[in-house]
C-alpha cells in the first residue's frame, strides 16, 4: 500500500506542480491559449488557485519524505481533492465536460492519498 501511495503522491505532485506553475506565472492572455476559458476568470482567483496547487504539490511529497509533520501530506491531498471538487462544479456550469473527467480522476487520486495517509495516524 505504501508503494501505491508514493506513486500516487509523485504523480499528483508532478501534475499539480505543472498546473500550479502555469496558472501562477503565465500571463493571462497566454494562459487563455493554453487553458481554454481561463482568460474569462478573474486573475486574482487564477493566481490563488495556481499558488494553492504549487503548495499542495510540494505538500504531497516533502512532509512525508522528511518525516517533518507528515500529517501535512494528508492535509495537502485533502486540499487538492477539494480544489478538484470545486473545479468540477465550475466546469459543469460552463458545460466543459471533457475537463470534468480530468477533475474526477485527480479527485480520486488525491482522495486515495488523503485517506491512505490519514489512516496512518488513526
Amino acid at each position: 500500500m505504501n508503494i501505491a501511495l508514493w506513486i500516487a503522491q509523485a504523480l499528483g505532485a508532478a501534475l499539480f506542480l505543472m498546473a500550479g506553475f502555469t496558472k501562477t506565472f503565465t500571463p493571462m492572455d497566454k494562459l487563455g491559449e493554453k487553458i481554454p476559458g481561463m482568460e474569462k476568470s478573474p486573475e486574482p482567483l487564477v493566481r490563488f488557485i495556481g499558488i494553492s496547487e504549487l503548495l499542495g504539490g510540494i505538500g504531497l511529497i516533502l512532509p512525508w519524505a522528511t518525516g517533518i509533520m507528515p500529517i501535512l501530506t494528508a492535509i495537502a491531498a485533502a486540499g487538492l481533492a477539494t480544489i478538484m471538487l470545486l473545479a468540477i462544479f465550475v466546469h459543469l456550469k460552463k458545460n466543459e465536460y471533457k475537463a470534468i473527467a480530468m477533475n474526477v480522476a485527480f479527485l480520486g487520486l488525491m482522495a486515495f492519498v488523503a485517506v491512505g495517509r490519514f489512516n496512518t495516524f488513526a
